[in-house]
């Protein structure tokens, strides 16, 4: 019987992998999808499709995992929750247990979307608009210094504590916005005007202004 109840879980999670499979190559760039093998926690990672987070097949599941291993009654959807790549980058993750016949969590769909694709700069490089790096100035490797991400989260953090995005925020906001990045030195990094004039779509010029 234990065969048995083994070889249908195994179907089971076969059969998730090809969802995930599926489900990450729809959204390339913008979607990871991770599917955990939950009978074997610390080698829990299945299939990664769309990889974004840098982990890898055969590592450990996550908290939500050994959560749902440790309490079959945990919810099996957990929608929406907001969440961070290793280098930062704000997610919105979404993770679904599977349940076999016995009412036993095997496995764990878990759908991490990018959200930081929603930033002007990254958007303006992404393959979905390649077309607008024609107008950019700035080569495409600016986006890898890490003083450019910390810049671009900290923008987006401070938007959302106005509960706004970067673009969406008022006159005043973003004034009052640019004059605390001054404030706290990050206009002494390497193109951080244009970076701030992108992120809040106004033109540099409008950023030293606001920054006096």
């Amino acid at each position: 019987m234990e065969g048995v109840v083994g070889g249908a879980d195994e179907h089971l999670i076969g059969e998730a992998e090809k969802i995930a499979v599926a489900l990450g190559r729809m959204f390339p760039g913008l979607c990871e999808v991770v599917l955990h093998d939950l009978r074997d926690p610390r080698h829990a990672i299945r299939a990664i499709e769309n990889n974004l987070s840098g982990r890898q097949v055969g590592d450990s599941a996550t908290e939500l995992g050994l959560a749902r291993i440790a309490d079959p009654e945990y919810p099996s959807v957990i929608q929406n929750y907001p969440n961070r790549f290793p280098d930062g980058r704000p997610v919105k993750s979404t993770s679904i247990g599977l349940k076999n016949a016995a009412g036993e969590y095997v496995a764990a769909l878990c759908l991490n979307l990018d959200v930081s694709v929603l930033s002007p700069v990254t958007l303006a490089l992404s393959n979905l608009v390649a077309t607008e790096t024609e107008h950019r100035e700035q080569p495409l490797e600016t986006l890898r210094d890490r003083n450019s991400r910390e810049l671009r989260q900290t923008v987006e953090e401070l938007a959302a504590e106005r509960a706004a995005t970067p673009r969406s925020l008022s006159r005043q906001d973003k004034k009052a916005l640019v004059r605390q990045l001054h404030h706290d030195g990050y206009f002494d990094s390497r193109d951080a005007a244009q970076t701030i004039a992108d992120l809040l779509g106004v033109s540099r010029a409008t950023v030293y202004n606001y920054s006096k």
